[in-house]
Order: structure tokens, then sequence, then C-alpha cells
């Protein structure tokens, strides 16, 4: 009798293991990430972040770019006119409007800006409402305002070597284009509209899913305001 209690008991104890050894395997297979590479497409909550941030920045560098028309329009009717950040021989936006760089292609610059900027704020609204766009059309986007980008970035040179003044319009351009820049980019990656070969493809994802590229878009902008100090800074806090 007493055996067979104590087989009994011991069957039990033997069947309440294999039950926790099956929750433990339940549970290591619920930690099993169902998506390592991330091929799936992000959440919408996730994608409704960087496009809000686009429609912002978006938002910011086409209200600069129209003043920046404006400006141009009117030193076109009086070259002798100034503006309201005309400030010293530093900071002048009416020397910047007036070199040919401000009109490379014939016409203000400032025209390019808003159309721009129109774009890219009307497909940020779109990601923001759930739309997804064929991958062509993304590495349309991505190619156009990967142009713009290094243009914005080519302006501020000229105007930081070579024209020696710099226009506080031009650049609120120069930081919202590099934030539109990067949110597409980030947005396209992650989505595998550009995809890197290889094990590069997965790092890549991952590297924007986490957000870790605002940490290289934050030092690119800290790098711009250092160079603009490094150089003009005493004229500027004059």
């Amino acid at each position: 009798m007493g055996d067979a209690t104590r087989s009994s008991a011991t069957g039990t104890d033997d069947g309440a293991v294999d039950d926790i050894d099956d929750i433990d395997d339940i549970d290591e297979l619920d930690e099993v990430d169902p998506d390592p590479d991330l091929l799936l497409p992000p959440s919408q909550a996730w994608r409704a972040r960087t496009a809000i941030e686009m429609v912002i920045s978006g938002v910011l560098g086409l209200l600069a770019s129209f003043v920046l028309s404006i400006e141009a329009l009117t030193l076109a009717a009086d070259p002798n006119a100034s503006f309201g950040c005309d400030l010293n021989s530093v900071i002048s936006c009416s020397v910047v409007a007036q070199s040919w760089q401000a009109s490379l292609f014939g016409f203000p610059n400032a025209f390019l800006g808003i159309a721009a900027e129109a774009v890219v704020i009307t497909v940020a609204v779109a990601v923001l409402g759930g739309v997804r766009f064929p991958r062509w059309f993304m590495l349309g986007a991505q190619t156009i305002y990967t142009l713009g980008f290094l243009f914005a970035w080519w302006l501020f040179y000229e105007a930081y070597v070579v024209i020696g003044a710099l226009c506080p319009w031009c650049l609120l351009i120069t930081v919202t284009t590099t934030l539109v820049w990067a949110g597409l980019t980030r947005l396209n990656v992650r989505e595998g509209a550009i995809n890197f070969p290889g094990r590069w493809g997965p790092a890549a994802r991952r590297f924007v899913d986490h957000g870790n590229d605002w940490f290289v878009t934050i030092a690119l902008i800290v790098l711009l305001a250092v160079a603009i100090f490094a150089k003009y800074g005493s004229i500027i806090l004059a």
C-alpha cells in the first residue's frame, strides 16, 4: 500500500515537472522574435512619428521659402532694399540674395523650395494617413530630395566660404531640409525601399527602427552650428 502511494506521488511529481517543462518551452517560443530581420512593414505608429517630423520640418521650410521668395521679388524691384534679417555684415539676407548662387537656375532658388516642400508635405500627410506608396515612387522621392539636401548644403558652403554672409532663413531651410531628408531616408530604409545587400540590410533597418539615425542627424546640425560660431561667433555675439 505504501509503495503504491509513493509510486502515485512520484508519478504526480513527474507529471508536474513535465507540465512545467512544457510551460517553459511555450515561454521560450513566445520570446522568439518572429521578424528578426525586420522584413515586415513597421507599425503605423512608427510611420506616424516619422511623418509628423517631416510635416513640421516641411512646413517650416515652406515658410522660409515663401519669405525668401518675397525678398527676392522685393530686391528685383529695388536692389537697395533691406530686410529685418540684415543685422550686420555677417547676418544679412540681402547680401546672400543678391549673389549669383541665390538664383543658380535663372530664378530664385526659393521657388524650388516652395515646390519641393509642398510635395514632401503632401507625401508626409499621406503617410500619416496610412498610405503606403509603391517602391518606385519612394525611390524617386528619395532621389529628388537627396539632390535638394545636397543643394541646400552646397548653398550653405557657398554662403559660409565664398559669400561671407549668412541668411537666417536660408539656414532654417538647411536645417529643415536635413530633417526632412533624414525622415524620408529613415522611412525608406525601414520599409525596404532602400535595401542594402547582405547583413547590412537587417542592420540598417534595426538602426533606424531604434531611432539611432537621430544621433547622426543631430550631430550634423550641431556641426553646422559649431562651424558658424567658430568662424563668425565674435561678430554674431558682438
